[in-house]
């Protein structure tokens, strides 16, 4: 097995996980409310969200790349209105009525994992994001072959995987202190951040792109 490619590939995707953007925001509030797995699995569909756009960028698959550039305004809003409308159910939301779904029906785990890839799936910025730390890390070897780059999309995934089990926990240990009347102002905090961070990287992106043109 080629460690290096597998440790290269960890640091790429422990790297690309630490910014704490609305995916984040989103994991720590289920954190709090919902368990430390809950979580978990919400940063574990971004992780694999993530993994597919590495898959894209390692392999320099230029029909997709293209067609995300093509379509990258329309994919970008479509995103921000979800992400938006979550922020604003979040900040909505009553601590207690969920609480209280949450003790009558169980095995949500996997919507939490399908939820947070969908989300995270709907950003193609991340293929760029990949891109460049792949040219910034220098880990993509193209003679290494398809078992070469497997293994480093291998270390990328759980590199991802292993920022978002660090965080849930060290968030999870904290999550005995917080009781409903501090959930009530965790739910308007994230879902205040949630839209506040998207309109703040709309708003970049659209200056950037005005500024290149």
């Amino acid at each position: 097995m080629d460690w290096n490619g597998f440790f290269d590939g960890m640091i790429v995707g422990f790297s690309a996980s630490v910014p704490l953007g609305p995916i984040g925001v989103l994991c720590i509030q289920r954190t709090l409310q919902r368990g430390r797995w809950a979580g978990f699995m919400s940063g574990l569909g971004a992780a694999f969200s993530d993994t597919i756009y590495a898959i894209i960028a390692g392999f320099s698959l230029s029909y997709i790349v293209s067609f995300i550039e093509e379509q990258f305004l329309w994919i970008q809003i479509f995103g921000a209105i979800i992400l938006i409308f979550l922020g604003v159910y979040i900040f909505r939301s009553n601590p207690a009525v969920q609480l209280r779904r949450q003790r009558q029906r169980r095995g949500n785990l996997f919507q939490d994992f399908v939820s947070t890839f969908l989300l995270t799936i709907s950003n193609p910025l991340a293929v760029f994001l990949f891109i460049a730390f792949f040219a910034g890390f220098r880990v993509v070897d193209p003679s290494s072959g398809l078992i070469g780059q497997m293994i480093l999309i291998t270390g990328v995934f759980l590199g991802a995987a292993t920022w978002w089990f660090m965080l849930t926990s060290v968030v999870g240990f904290f999550r005995s202190a917080v009781n409903l009347r501090r959930l009530y102002w965790i739910n308007k905090i994230a879902g205040a951040a949630i839209i506040v961070l998207v309109i703040i990287g709309m708003t970049v992106w659209m200056i950037r792109d005005y500024v290149m043109k």
